[in-house]
Order: C-alpha cells, then structure tokens, then sequence
C-alpha cells in the first residue's frame, strides 16, 4: 500500500508527466473496448424473427464451414435441405407440424419498383399470418401480399399486378392481404406447387419450420432434432432470424473477423505508443530517479516505484476509456451500416465481458512499457544518470542499436525478396508485415536516424532562418533521443497510413485495370432486379450481328488449405461461365493452359490463388461451392487477371446450380458495331433488363468497386485517429517539459520572438524528417504489395492522398510543438528558471 501511496503522491505533483500516458492509455482502452463490443455482438446479437416468429424450432443446412479455434467462414449462397427431411423431422416426437419453407427472389412492377421474396402459402402457418382482407391464392396466377408491400406497391384485393422472377414477368391476381406486417423483408405468397416450380429446385428446400406439441419445450424438441437428424442446424429463439435471414449470419462473421483482426492489430499498435509515451516520460525524471539512488534507493525498489506510477495511470485510462469506448462502437456501427456492411436493424450487444477485457489488455500494455522504459533508468547509476538529464549520452545501448539495425534488412528481404519467391496470396501478406518491422527498426533508431536527417535536413531547411536555425539544428542534435521518442508516433503515422491505404489502391486500381482490360465485350446485358434469367442467353444469341453470348454467374468459393496440423479456409470470388468462344468476350490474360477446356469437373486458377493452393497444371484441388458443396475440380487453365476477373473460374451450370438466386450477374455480348439497337428490341419486353455498352459497365462496376472499400477507410480513419492522438500527446509532452530550457534562453538575452522563431525551425525538422522516414519505412512494403498482387514494382500512389497524409502530419506536428511552446513561455523566466521539473 506505501508503494501505491507513494505513486499517487507523485502523480499528483507531477500531472503533466503523467497525462501523456494517460490519454494513450484512455483512447487505447476505448479503441480495443469498440473492438471488443463488436466481438460480442457477433455472438449474441442479431435481429427479430418475422415469418419464422411462431415457429419454435427452425431447421436449416448448415451455412457456414466448420474450422476448429477460427471464426467458421460462411457460405456466400444458402444453403438448402433435400426435401426429404421433412419427412424425417414430421415423423418424430414431440412435433406438431414440420412445415417447409422456400424463397425466391420477386420484382413488384408497381409503385416504386419493390425487390421482394416469394414464398409458399403454407409458411406463413410459421409467423401466425391471417388474411386480414381476401383470401389465400388458390391458382398458379394467384397471390397474397404482406400489408406493407401492398401499401407501398398500392394494391389491393383484386388488383392485378406484374411480378418479375428472374427476368421474366408475369401477371397474377392480388387475392389478399396477409397480416401481421412485415417490416424487415416483405413478402408475396404464391400456391406452394407454384412457389416450388419457380424456385428452380423443387427437390429442395430453404429450412422446415417445426411447431412443437403441446408441453414440448422448444429446447427439448431442439437437442431431439439435432440428435436424430444429420447434417442440419437447429435455430430456436432469437437465432431463427439466421435461417430467415443470409444477412445475419454474414453480418457475425464479418464483425468476428474484423474486430479480431484490426484489435489485434491496435493492441500491438497501442503497446509501442504506450511504450514510447511512458519512455519519455521516464527520461524526463532522470534527475529525480538519480537523486532517488543518490540516497539509497536499489534499482529494483526504483523499477517497483515506477511500476505503481504505471499502474495506476494504466488504471485509470483504462477505467475511464471504456465510456468512450461504448460510444466509438456505436459509432462504428452506424458508419458500417451506412457503409452497406451491416443491415440497418442490427444491435450491439454490450455486456462486461469486452469492458474487462479492454482494461486487462490496456494495463498489461502499460505494465510492459513502463518495465521496457524504466529499466535502463533504473540501472544507471546515479552519476550517471545525472549527466544524462543534462546532456543525452551519444550512443544507443548495443542490444538496442543490434537489434534495429538487423530489423532492416529483414523489413527489406520481407518487403522485396520474399514476394519474389513466395507464391500466391503469401507474397502480398508478407510484404505488408515488413512495414510493421521497419516501424520497429525505426522506433529503436530513432535517435540516429533523426540525428542522421538532422544533419543533412537542418542547414537546407534553415538556411534563411539565422541564429534561430543554428539554435534548432544544434538543439535537435543534442537532444536526439528526446526528440526520437517525441517524432516516432508520428513517422508511425506516416508509415502505417501510407502502407495501409496505397496497399488498397494499388490493390484497387490492379482490380479496376484488370475488370476494364479483360472486358472485350461489345455490350454487357444486366438486371435491374436480383439477377439475369440463364435461358436469356439463348434469346441474345438469336440477335442478327451477335457473334458470341458469355452468361457469367458470381459468387465467393472457400479452399480449404492443409497448414501443419491446422486447416487454413481462403475466401474467392469465382465466375461460371460458358468457355465456348470466350476469348471473344473476356480476356482472363491466360499464363498456362486453355480456358476453352473449363467445362465438366475442371476449374481455372488465378495466379495469386494457384499459388496460395500450391496448385499447378492438371492438378485437383478442394474447393467449395457458394453454398457449401464440395467439389475436386481439375485444374485446366492458370491466369493473370484475378483480381479483376474473379481467382476462380468455373464452368456455368455448375456454379449457377449452387447459387442462390439461380441467376446470371450479367451476360457479356460480341455483335458487330451497331447491334445496340437490335438488343435493346430483343428485350424490350422484360423491364428488368437493360442493355449498356462496355463504357458504361465498366464505370458502373467501378462505381461499385469504391463502395466496397468504404470499410476499409473507415477501419484506417479509426487507425489513424488514435495515432493522430498519440502524435499530438507525445510532441506537446516533449515540448512543454522545456520550459526551464526557453527560460534560460530568454535570460540569457534571446525574446519570446526569437525564442518562437528556433522552434518554429526545430519544427520544420521534425516534420520533413517525419515525413521522410516514414515514407521511405512505407515504400518498400507498398512495393512488395505491388509485386505479389501485379507482378510490377510500382505501387498505385495518389498523389493527391500522399499530399494529404504530409499535410496531416504537417498540421500535427506544427499545431502541437508550437501551440505547447507557447504554453510553457507563459511563465516570467525568472519564476520559469527555479522551477521544479
């Protein structure tokens, strides 16, 4: 207890050492506590049941593929049951009623064009629907509408109205309105004979809604169905909403992968802030560390004196940063949703469970820096470290100086000779980790790096600049190591944004270039609903000046990967097409192989993705089809262009007979010039269908393409904000501590305005140095990111966002060194000069 009593007596007279560290600590608790609320909500949260509210169990495929100790990727389709477990669940104990149920995506052409699902009469026995006007369809033209599609299509009983399935329309009878309303997914109830045959798979089904008999738990019924039925997954509760709803299962696996990835990436990112903020610190206090030993204190009691200091700063940033960490992660979630990356009606769940989590990762990374910062003060001896309060000592500690100088060319040789050498997706990762290793290098050399840039930056930067210039360079130079631990949270910035931003545009603009290069289509025929019918196709073909028809269907494909004793899963994003006179209409940029040959049990390999497979010509490899079906394909074909064009290619009817929609993305057109106008006609009868040329899809495609990365950025923003944070509190602690040094300058003759102009000196140094370390830190990783992903050494660099990026760390590091300055000349220096540090 006198230990702590003795860290809080120093705290308190001490304030301004010690809130650096705690405004580290306090944004670091509320970044991992938002990581960690998103986490929780993966697992417990979701939204309401609607069609499937009366249910009390719900059974469904599986949808995900199970990964012992990972987050279970899903499936990008749904997964459906055969028909024939109906029978097996409606036979069993304990049930009332099993009740299938299938889906169908429908256009209503009425009112504002409403995208909606079709379904069987017979379920909505599974959300208690009653006709509250008309009656049930009894015809394959009839159908029943939920209360708020009629309202919004304004129809009502008797009306007519044109669907659209597919590409197709037709026009049935409206012959009642069902209620309760739905609010999240409207519906339309068609015969269940009619809503089978549209669905495409009548042997199939989308999940069996089971009513239990009276004094059966749902509970009970459950684990009965789970034990006797193989291969399904039973819902009850609030986790029916995940067999009603694709969405919802995306959404927990997309928010368990992100906030396990980017917080554990910040955890590593806040400990080195946390470490550097706590060393500068420390190093200010030399002097009354050394008085400290001078009368007897053992380095350890010393290193146990600051551990309290570091504790207790610890504890309180991280108590205290966990309110601003419920908030950030509300925060997240409502730009997520405007992002289009979680439905609108999606919920956090909040419990203690992230909050203690957050606290007990932020103390032991204070506890860390504070041990890594305290210990070289400690074992000074007190003469020693008296003279290095005064004047810093001129070399770095040998361990120190060994290990940052090998960080280098281990950054180098992982940024530049590994995606040389390894294949497939590796080469990308690799390079991208280098630059965490050149920010090490760079935090463990700051000093010399900084003297080195001072050397050669000072004279050029100043050299107009008079007495106050040279006062700025000798400064700087004599005080490297304070300066270092003050710039590295800003060449951290510099680096990581950099890095993590122009890896997505490089990435980007290789995908955009490649989609755009690999298009030779005269036209590209799309929908304006949920797909383009297969026997379309056909149709086009029919079309005088059409020389080839390519239907392609889209979807993400997993590839199991054997690594040791764990299996790795990698997501990506396939096509099926008709490899029938495609060179006409798409151009993969084939290295090896014949993509003509992609028909029957064979695939065709990206580069990228042949080489994370270890797969090579005439090789089979294991793959999973959107909705889970595993298939052993042959490899046929490898090519260039996956990042535009899809990593995997696969023949047509096989990929769309494992979709959910059962629909086409687009189909892509080679006609004689002209032929716009013959197309146009030849669909003029389907409204959801449009013809465009190529210019136009490929502006549309990039438009979606930018959409997508909205995630990215906005991970990067909460990245660069903390570091942001992090940059200002270090350089204003830095330079408010000088106080007793402007004050002597101002005794010894020099003005606040001369005094003002050396810092305003000392800051263009800091900042241009900055700006180059961390670029030169960020290049070699982006060049590597370009060698994996497009076999080029030049990375995609917008010049307008690396201007932006210098004039960020431009803004921060000017508005915190001169802001603090003038803070700490308030003073008289006389009062100033006796004061205590």
């Amino acid at each position: 207890m006198s230990r702590l009593r003795l860290a809080w007596t120093t705290i308190r007279g001490r304030k301004g050492g010690f809130v650096a560290a705690f405004v580290a600590v306090l944004f670091g608790s509320a970044v991992i506590t938002a990581c960690g609320i998103l986490l929780e909500s993966s697992e417990r949260s979701g939204v309401p049941a609607e069609r499937y509210r009366a249910a009390d169990v719900v059974v469904g495929a599986r949808q995900a593929l199970p990964v012992a100790d990972d987050v279970d990727p899903r499936y990008s389709e749904r997964a459906t049951l055969p028909a024939g477990r109906l029978a097996d669940i409606a036979r069993m104990p304990g049930v009332r009623a099993a009740i299938p149920d299938v889906s169908v995506p429908v256009s209503v052409l009425a009112g504002d064009g409403v995208p909606t699902r079709g379904h069987g009469w017979q379920s909505t026995a599974l959300g208690s629907f009653t006709t509250s006007a008309g009656r049930p369809p009894a015809g394959p033209d009839e159908v029943v509408l939920d209360s708020v599609l009629a309202e919004r299509a304004g129809l009502t009983v008797g009306a007519p109205v044109r669907l659209a399935v597919g590409s197709g329309t037709a026009t049935y009878r409206v012959t009642g309105i069902a209620s309760p309303p739905l609010v999240r997914q409207s519906a339309v109830f068609f015969t269940d004979d009619r809503a089978r045959e549209l669905t495409g798979q009548p042997d199939r089904v989308d999940a069996i809604g089971v009513l239990a008999a009276p004094g059966v738990s749902a509970g009970e019924l459950a684990d009965a169905i789970e034990a006797a039925v193989s291969e399904v997954v039973v819902y009850t509760g609030d986790d029916r909403s995940e067999a009603e709803f694709l969405d919802v299962g995306s959404t927990r696996s997309f928010l368990s992968e992100l906030s396990l990835a980017f917080g554990g990436s910040m955890v590593v990112i806040i400990m080195i802030v946390v470490a550097s903020t706590l060393a500068l610190s420390v190093r200010q206090r030399l002097r009354e560390l050394a008085l400290l030993r001078a009368i007897g204190a053992t380095p350890k009691q010393v290193l146990g004196m600051i551990a309290a200091e570091t504790m207790v700063v610890g504890t309180l940033g991280a108590v205290l940063g966990v309110i601003p960490g419920i908030g950030l992660s509300f925060l997240l979630r409502e730009t997520f949703r405007l992002a289009g990356a979680l439905p609108g009606d999606f919920e956090l769940s909040i419990s203690p469970l992230p909050v203690l989590v957050a606290i007990v990762l932020c103390l032991v990374a204070a506890r860390a820096g504070g041990w890594i910062a305290a210990r070289r003060a400690a074992r000074l001896r007190p003469v020693d470290a008296l003279g290095e309060a005064a004047v810093e000592p001129p070399r770095l500690g040998w361990l120190r100086m060994t290990v940052g100088v090998l960080l280098i060319p281990a950054g180098l040789a992982t940024a530049i000779w590994l995606p040389l050498e390894l294949p497939g997706e590796g080469a990308a990762e690799s390079a991208a980790f280098s630059a965490f290793l050149l920010v090490f290098a760079v935090a463990l050399l700051g000093p010399r790096l900084l003297g080195g840039a001072v050397t050669v930056l000072g004279p050029w930067l100043n050299r107009r600049a008079g007495v106050s210039g040279y006062l700025a360079t000798a400064n700087a130079h004599a005080n490297s190591r304070r300066l270092a631990a003050a710039t590295t949270p800003l060449i951290m910035g510099i680096t990581l944004a950099a890095g993590q931003l122009f890896s997505g545009t490089t990435a980007s603009a290789a995908a955009r270039d490649q989609a755009a290069d690999g298009l030779r289509a005269d036209y590209v025929v799309t929908s304006t609903s949920a797909g383009v019918s297969p026997e379309l196709a056909g149709l086009l073909r029919d079309v005088p000046g059409v020389s080839a028809v390519t239907p392609v269907v889209r979807t993400r494909t997993l590839a199991p990967i054997a690594s040791g004793d764990s299996l790795q899963i990698r997501t990506y994003a396939a096509q099926g097409v008709i490899a029938d006179r495609l060179a006409e209409t798409m151009d993969l940029a084939v290295l090896a192989g014949d993509v003509a040959r992609v028909r029957g049990n064979t695939v065709a390999l990206s580069r990228i993705a042949a080489g994370t497979l270890g797969a090579a010509l005439g090789d089979t490899v294991d793959l999973r089809l959107g909705d889970g079906t595993p298939i052993r394909p042959t490899v046929v074909a490898l090519y260039e262009r996956g990042l535009g064009l899809g990593d995997v290619t696969l023949p047509h009817d096989l990929v769309l007979e494992h979709t959910t929609e059962r629909l086409d993305f687009a189909v892509l057109i080679a006609a004689d010039a002209g032929s716009g106008d013959a197309l146009r006609d030849a669909v003029r009868h389907l409204p959801t269908v449009r013809v465009d040329d190529r210019e136009s899809f490929v502006a549309a495609q990039r438009e979606a393409a930018a959409g997508e990365s909205a995630v990215g950025l906005i991970l990067n923003a909460v990245l660069l904000g903390y570091l942001a944070i992090a940059v200002v509190n270090t350089l204003v602690m830095a330079t408010a501590a000088r106080f007793r040094e402007f004050a002597l300058l101002r005794l010894v003759g020099a003005t606040r305005r001369q005094v003002l102009a050396m810092m305003r000196s000392e800051t263009r140094i800091v900042v241009v140095a900055a700006v180059l370390i961390g670029t030169l830190a960020a290049i070699p990783s982006l060049v590597g990111t370009s060698l994996g992903l497009t076999r080029t050494p030049f990375p995609s660099i917008p010049p307008h966002i690396y201007l932006g990026i210098v004039a960020v760390a431009a803004l921060l590091g000017w508005a915190a060194i001169m802001t603090s300055t003038r803070i700490a000349m308030r003073p008289q220096p006389v009062d100033a000069i006796g004061a205590r540090e």
